[in-house]
């Protein structure tokens, strides 16, 4: 069975606090775009094994569409070993949830394969066990994330719109950004209620206006220098607003017209590697 996972975008990204189990609490707002990796999922002849186009992908069972497919034999007790075959688009470390796009991917397609018939937010329930994005991947959309994520709140869709993703080539450590974060001195914050009314109204311009990842403030100042560089670049060329995503290093951009942004597309991709031009989706539930 193939297998579509779709990537992630954080229209905000705030932190609450810390909490007594060393974890922070995360208010957000996600969207699901365009841009995909494709699985395939085969019943396995004896132990499952991953494979993908990119070799440096983790094949020892760290992999989290593999630990899906094993959270969901547990949590089932339906379904054999697998073999996964995963075709990478989504960029890795990228701030997009690629790997949790993967293992949502994996746990719909398990639900078909098995005939479970497990509900949305039962499979998300499952991915909780996987990774604090999994259940969000699994359902997909535009919702309000908070706890670690796995609290989901299903809002308004995002307007229509073309979004530039342009991912600098430096890596950026996650649990090395959430080290650097004191909550108590954190003096820019994003006005998620106002994009909650923003989303309500479908005004895509209040929503452009309102995107902000507090992670942006705490990195490296040559990280930065590059990410305001890519947002600058994004402005310029006709973008509404233009933040990173996650905990980056990924940047991008709303834009109202298609041909300004493919324009700003063409120019960031005479200078990096990975831009990609996408649109908001949802997930259709009940398909792998």
């Amino acid at each position: 069975m193939n297998a579509t996972a779709y990537a992630k975008l954080n229209l905000t990204l705030d932190i609450l606090r810390r909490r007594e189990d060393g974890y922070h609490d995360l208010q957000m707002v996600m969207q699901t775009i365009s841009l995909t990796d494709t699985l395939t999922i085969t019943p396995a002849q004896g132990e499952g094994k991953i494979t993908s186009n990119l070799s440096f992908l983790p094949t020892d069972g760290t992999n989290l569409a593999q630990k899906a497919a094993a959270a969901f034999r547990r949590a089932t007790g339906l379904g054999g070993e697998v073999d996964i075959s995963i075709h990478k688009h989504i960029p890795v470390c990228a701030g997009m949830a690629g790997g949790s796009a993967d293992a949502a991917a994996v746990l719909r397609a398990m639900n078909q394969l098995t005939a479970a018939g497990l509900s949305p937010l039962a499979l998300a329930q499952i991915g909780q066990s996987v990774g604090s994005d999994v259940p969000y991947c699994v359902l997909g959309g535009t919702a309000l994330a908070e706890g670690r994520g796995e609290r989901l709140t299903p809002l308004p869709a995002l307007p229509p719109c073309h979004i530039v993703v342009c991912k600098p080539s430096f890596p950026v450590s996650t649990p090395q950004l959430f080290s650097r974060v004191d909550v108590r001195k954190i003096l820019r914050r994003p006005d998620t209620q106002g994009m909650l009314e923003a989303l309500e109204q479908g005004d895509l311009s209040g929503i452009a206006r309102r995107m902000y990842n507090v992670f942006e403030d705490v990195l490296e100042p040559w990280k930065r220098a590059e990410v305001h560089a890519i947002q600058n670049a994004l402005l310029d060329a006709g973008a509404l607003g233009a933040i990173m995503t996650g905990s980056g290093p990924t940047v991008f951009g709303l834009f109202e017209a298609l041909p300004q942004a493919q324009q700003a597309a063409r120019r960031l991709g005479e200078q990096y590697q990975d831009v990609f031009l996408a649109q908001p989706v949802s997930i259709p539930q009940g398909k792998p």
